[in-house]
């Protein structure tokens, strides 16, 4: 059996073709995403390439993802911070959704308003735990029917409050699906129906929204986000399969033009003694996406977050020169350095800092707490310091004189004792792009899947900078 995969970036179009009786990746091919056009087009550009590498490739199935313009972009709205909405969020980014934006209790008029300047594809209702407040997740529904953008809602919060919430939204004529509460009783969650179903509208509303309606035609197999895709295979690598063990606990870390998105495989659990575990449990498989830490969409703010001084004075580069690649690459998102050169460095130096935030945003926080009994630590989300594989996934690790360097940015910093980033992992590459390809594959044959990622991810720990 072969296979071809695509996976439609938003940057790149990539191709891999995969003889099943071989169990070997023949080929691989990118193209630059014709997002402005038809989709389709950089994808036979990407075709043409393969065919030329390798001659012609016939196969048996096509499996494809997609996270061309941006991939599916959400809000979520849930009653408490650190509760529903949290639950929210958590369910949106595992379904490979790009949450652009929380909100917690009743919606202001300003934020009703934003959210309509955001223009989502979907929109993630949540709130309250099931027969418990009813007050706020009806009066956002209200507000959320008030705002004329074409969105779809998927409403997963109290149970009791369906039939206001169906009336609400017949009303207002805005398509929804009604699921279950992502958090039915306090601090236990339940985000896979939710999941489920951000999957589903992805299909129904974004295949033919960015044109990629003509690749389902040719696929037996629903398009998938590329990030649910990467998911996949994270947990594939991590877990193995019931013939053949996985490699454990794991962080990967993918830097694409638009986001930059973490993966953790791992429970998470405090390693120091005396910890206090605060708000909701963390997922085994965790994703989160940061929209503000692109390396063309979004390089702008990227350059804005990261202390440009520091980058200066340790690298030698001037400010002004790290301003006018950021300024090049907003104008060309297809704009690639030359190997060697000073702007591949500049690269390199945003892409390690973009890991830096991207990481200590996705770990979890330690705290001091004092009780009765005296000072304890508390710890909300996950403690990763034990973390022994960081893998790096995304065009700028891939194409980096030393990935290993960009990849430090995952490392606990010496005096930094409030995130548990990893303290001494390996570190591992994606050299072929063939993550979200094994992610597809393991929906038909994740023994297959399993052994080409074990093959194919190389160990790159050596840091040829130092």
């Amino acid at each position: 059996m072969n296979y071809l995969t695509i996976d439609f970036g938003s940057t790149y179009t990539k191709l891999s073709a995969i003889d099943g009786a071989q169990e070997k990746i023949v080929g691989t091919a990118s193209s630059f995403t014709t997002i402005e056009t038809d989709v389709m087009e950089g994808f036979h550009n990407a075709l043409t390439q393969l065919h030329e590498q390798i001659g012609e490739f016939r196969y048996d199935q096509l499996l494809c993802c997609s996270s061309a313009a941006g991939g599916l972009k959400m809000v979520a709205l849930g009653l408490v911070p650190e509760l529903t909405a949290k639950a929210a969020k958590m369910a949106a980014a595992s379904a490979g959704a790009k949450v652009v934006k929380t909100y917690a209790y009743e919606i202001s008029k300003s934020e009703q308003d934003e959210i309509g300047q955001i223009k989502p594809d979907l929109v993630l209702l949540c709130g309250g735990t099931d027969g418990g407040n009813k007050e706020v997740i009806v009066a956002n529904a209200k507000r959320l029917a008030q705002i004329p953008e074409n969105f779809a809602v998927i409403v997963a919060g109290n149970k009791s409050t369906s039939y206001e919430l169906e009336a609400v939204f017949k009303e207002a004529g805005k398509p929804y699906v009604i699921t279950e509460n992502v958090m039915p009783e306090f601090n236990k969650l339940n985000i896979e129906p939710a999941k489920q179903c951000i999957k589903e509208l992805f299909i129904s509303r974004i295949i033919d929204a960015k044109g990629l309606s003509q690749a389902q035609a040719l696929s037996p197999y629903q398009i998938i986000p590329t990030p649910l895709a990467v998911l996949n295979a994270c947990e594939l690598l991590s877990k193995g399969t019931l013939h053949t063990p996985g490699i454990g606990d794991l962080l990967a870390v993918d830097i694409g033009g638009a986001t930059t998105d973490i993966y953790s495989m791992s429970k998470g659990h405090p390693t120091l003694d005396s910890v206090m575990y605060k708000g909701l449990p963390e997922p085994y498989n965790k994703r989160t996406v940061e929209g503000d830490l692109g390396m063309r969409y979004s390089l702008s703010a990227l350059l804005e977050e990261v202390k440009l001084e520091l980058l200066v004075m340790n690298s030698g580069i001037p400010a002004q020169a790290y301003r006018e690649w950021v300024a090049a690459c907003t104008d060309n998102p297809d704009l690639l350095a030359q190997a060697g050169s000073e702007e591949q460095r500049i690269e390199e130096n945003l892409a390690r800092m973009a890991v830096d935030i991207a990481v200590e945003r996705h770990t979890g926080v330690y705290a001091q707490a004092f009780t009765p009994l005296g000072e304890v630590f508390t710890l909300v989300g996950k403690d990763l310091s034990e973390v022994p594989y960081v893998i790096g996934i995304g065009g700028v690790i891939v194409n980096s004189q030393s990935p290993a360097y960009i990849l430090e940015g995952a490392v606990a910093k010496p005096l930094d004792f409030e995130h548990p980033k990893p303290k001494a992992p390996a570190y591992l590459l994606d050299q072929k792009y063939i993550f979200a390809s094994m992610g597809l594959l393991s929906a038909v044959d994740p023994d297959l899947a399993l052994k080409l990622l074990k093959k194919e991810i190389i160990n790159v720990t050596e840091n040829s900078y130092t």
